[in-house]
């Protein structure tokens, strides 16, 4: 592969997961109430998710694969001449690819858990000792697959390789400054949305509602503009310089 289109296929990777994301996103906000209802309580959840139906279980199919252009990118870009000189890209593409592996494990508990879960519950003939069985069972799987898993660790192994990766920008004299304070803002907000999951098992702590939302749409724009950054980028292999 030529690097001209190594580069290509890297830039375009980050575009494309970044508008990808959004879609799936943007039907669970209309269709299942996201990210409210994961806070709701488990019957509401569960009455809703069966309602949904089988297109539910794809729109969260495809919300957990759509960012697999994200990782290929990530992956690539430490081929790239002006990424490749730089020792710590290896360490931040190892734990870009770990929180896109964490954050896919926690989302796909809706594709293969809580259907079983709500129908079990919903089913006429399930005992009123069963369902209270069943609440606890959809809570700790809740618990554990979405904050544990894909918030909390996943979102926090993003938040480290944004924090990683914008550092090596800010070196690189062949990419603009803002692009590497707009990862470290990106990260800084995300970071202040972990105070809703520890709300969850600490209700005392104040939470920063809107870090989530506006965090996670930072780092989206940070990607998409990294992947045109890329794309408009014409480098030579002998023409790297890195800023001590």
């Amino acid at each position: 592969m030529s690097m001209q289109r190594l580069r290509q296929l890297t830039g375009w990777g980050f575009i494309l997961g970044a508008i990808l994301v959004n879609i799936p996103y943007a039907l669970l906000i209309s269709n299942f109430d996201y990210p409210d209802i994961l806070r709701a309580p488990v019957e509401q959840v569960l009455t809703q998710f069966a309602a949904g139906g089988s297109g539910l279980i794809y729109t969260w199919l495809a919300f957990a694969w759509v960012g697999l252009p994200l990782l290929f990118a990530s992956i690539m870009l430490k081929r790239l001449p002006e990424f490749s000189a730089v020792p710590l890209i290896e360490t931040a593409s190892t734990i870009g690819v770990i929180g896109f592996v964490v954050q896919v494990v926690g989302l796909l508990r809706w594709v293969f858990v809580v259907p079983i879960i709500a129908q079990a519950y919903l089913d006429p003939l399930t005992s009123t000792e069963t369902k209270a069985s069943l609440v606890t069972l959809f809570q700790v799987v809740h618990q554990y697959g979405g904050v544990v898993l894909g918030e909390h660790s996943g979102q926090l192994f993003m938040i480290i390789w944004m924090l990683l990766l914008s550092t090596i920008i800010y070196r690189l004299e062949q990419f603009p400054k803002w692009l590497a304070w707009l990862g470290w803002l990106a990260a800084l907000i995300y970071s202040l949305a972990q105070t809703e999951l520890l709300a969850t098992v600490l209700p005392t702590i104040p939470v920063i509602d809107w870090a989530g939302l506006v965090g996670s749409l930072l780092w989206l724009g940070w990607m998409a503009s990294l992947g045109i950054v890329i794309l408009r980028q014409k480098i030579p292999n002998n023409s790297m310089q890195i800023n001590p």
